[in-house]
């Protein structure tokens, strides 16, 4: 993506969950930005609530990069100790899925983690830089509790290590939460061995579950970690002992979010170990929001099998600030997918205006710099996706720009949109007999290198054909694929 940061107003803001107020992003190394973003935990399909977070992230990393940012995106694969409540009680998620369809955690959490970047390679979001399996980060858990232990956070109760709250002052600064509330909320039937209701495991071992599946040695006995404990651990690995932005939904603000900053914070001794934090908020239908747990939630692939382009949903997305609440009803994904239509109408006709001049020429063109000043403004606004679709349908219609320039700014845009848009602009199969042939051979080169057990280059090979406006379709039988 070109860099065009002297162009861009000079500063972004983003919104800190921390302090809730809009700041001025300042990284700690100068034109660099290190970004954790929580990922999912692969023990079923990721629904379409959940996937409104990743087309944040993508957002915000995209348009870090737009600015001339060096970005770092390291995303977490949770495949081990999530219970299904996020204050330690309950049962492990992973160990519930494999138990249910009869197969190992590790066949299941494979199988999950291929299904959940399937769907993020469909809704044109960008592969983070660094993706983490807390199965692969064991060692790194265990050295960072240990750090924690050995600064005086921690008590052994009942075989399990736990973190005391009451020795961490900011506890609860993210969440605006207050330790004496927290007790006088506290449940009845909550684990005994807490010395406070908000108390939460570092290392769990044998004596919590007794037929745990994942289990591996160490200080405090036989055992796995606690949830919490692998973003802490993989995010220092990765980022350092203090980074510039991490994200999630907002659900994560009052425990997993909050419990990271402590124990993080422990271990090192440095505050802030985040300075910005972003999250963003629920996808919701006529009943709440959206939730596994609850049962009969949408995926991306009911979407498409309802008749729906993924990027439709993408859309959907883009057309909702973050921070707001979203409404998914069909008629809203209607809406969308009209617009999206009308969109690549729109691309088409201005690309059969120009000829043999589209796409050719540069973004910087005087003609279309207003609404790109303007796009741009609406961006390094804490992300405002919607005042960003504005100017590019401000930009489309305009007739007194020339269908070059308007292209040229289109496909600029597009580069943060992440609608492929120039796919719109190329020939159709049927006006270029040599494209289905050429997408052919490139399907077949992506079979061959995953049979070989290349899989960059598969990856490679996915996303050039991405390029083209060509999605593949993955399956039993083979490979399909369809233009976007």
């Amino acid at each position: 993506m070109e860099n065009r940061s002297k162009e861009l107003p000079p500063e972004l803001t983003l919104y800190n969950t921390l302090g809730r107020k809009t700041q001025t992003f300042e990284p700690l190394v100068a034109g660099k930005a290190g970004f954790y973003g929580c990922g999912p935990t692969v023990y079923n399909y990721a629904h379409i609530g959940n996937l409104r977070a990743y087309v944040t992230h993508d957002v915000l990393v995209r348009t870090l990069r737009r600015l001339g940012y060096d970005v770092n995106h390291v995303m977490n694969i949770t495949d081990v100790g999530h219970l299904s409540g996020d204050n330690d009680e309950g049962e492990d998620k992973m160990v519930a899925s494999a138990a249910e369809r009869g197969k190992t955690v590790l066949e299941i959490a494979d199988y999950y983690t291929q299904a959940f970047f399937k769907d993020t390679d469909r809704l044109g979001i960008a592969r983070p830089t660094v993706v983490c399996k807390a199965t692969e980060h064991i060692p790194e858990m265990i050295a960072l509790i240990q750090r924690i232990q050995e600064r005086g956070f921690t008590y052994l109760a009942g075989g399990n290590l736990y973190f005391d709250i009451s020795l961490f002052p900011r506890y609860g600064d993210l969440g605006l939460l207050r330790l004496d509330e927290l007790k006088a909320g506290a449940r009845t039937g909550a684990d005994e061995n807490k010395r406070n209701p908000g108390d939460f495991v570092l290392w769990f071992t044998k004596s919590k579950f007794e037929n745990q599946a994942l289990v591996w040695d160490s200080p405090w006995g036989r055992g796995y970690p606690g949830w919490h404990i692998e973003c802490s651990a993989m995010s220092v690995k990765y980022l350092g002992e203090a980074f510039d932005i991490h994200a999630g939904g907002i659900d994560h603000i009052p425990v997993h979010h909050t419990n990271e900053i402590a124990q993080s914070e422990a271990a090192s001794g440095r505050h802030p170990w985040v300075k910005y934090w972003l999250h963003n908020e629920f996808l919701v239908m006529d009943k709440g929001k959206m939730s596994k747990s609850s049962g009969g939630f949408l995926t991306l692939q009911t979407l498409i099998d309802d008749g729906y382009d993924p990027l439709d949903y993408r859309y959907f997305l883009l057309g909702g600030h973050y921070r707001s609440q979203l409404q998914f009803s069909y008629a809203a994904l209607d809406g969308a997918r009209n617009a999206r239509k009308s969109l690549g109408d729109k691309i088409r006709a201005l690309a059969a205006q120009a000829g043999q001049t589209a796409g050719t020429e540069t973004a910087r063109d005087e003609e279309a710099s207003g609404y790109l000043a303007e796009f741009d403004r609406a961006l390094v606004d804490d992300l405002s996706t919607p005042r960003a679709l504005a100017s590019l349908w401000g930009l489309l219609k305009d007739p007194a720009l020339r269908p070059a320039s308007a292209l040229a700014a289109a496909f600029d845009m597009d580069g943060v949109l992440g609608l492929n848009i120039r796919a719109q602009a190329l020939p159709s199969p049927a006006e270029d007999p040599g494209f289905a042939a050429e997408v052919q051979r490139l399907i077949e080169a992506r079979k061959d290198a995953k049979a070989a057990k290349n899989y960059a280059l598969a990856d490679e090979i996915r996303r050039q054909l991405g390029e083209k406006g060509v999605t593949l379709e993955d399956s039993p039988a083979g490979t399909s694929w369809r233009r976007t």
